[in-house]
């Protein structure tokens, strides 16, 4: 994980504003959630218990990159976002299957949320 990256991650783990080159984090404390921006598009929205995913039609190396970061800290673990044949992908959990976490491959989807 990038050292912007891992920055970006603290600020939303201690719901705080940051800005840092081309990423930042807006926290509401209204709504208990931290909203992500890249070069000032709006790429995530982080909660208690989810988080919202965006590309805003920028699906680029460095979106994909601070998404799977985000996810990687505030998801459940193995939840990712990947490209083949240059369509975007998410790794989606939906359940156990005894000891063994189960997921499913979707199309990303502007908005989609994951848990």
């Amino acid at each position: 994980m990038r050292k912007i990256e891992a920055s970006m991650n603290d600020a939303i783990l201690k719901c705080q504003n940051w800005q840092k080159d081309n990423t930042k984090v807006i926290y509401s404390p209204e709504r208990k959630a931290s909203y992500v921006h890249l070069y000032g598009h709006h790429i995530a929205t982080v909660g208690d218990n989810y988080v919202e995913l965006y590309s805003c039609g920028y699906k680029t190396a460095t979106t994909k990159s601070r998404l799977n970061a985000i996810l990687a800290e505030h998801a459940i673990a193995g939840e990712c976002v990947f490209q083949r044949k240059g369509e975007w992908f998410v790794h989606k959990f939906v359940g156990q299957a005894g000891t063994v976490p189960v997921f499913v491959e979707k199309e990303f989807e502007e908005g989609m949320i994951l848990s």
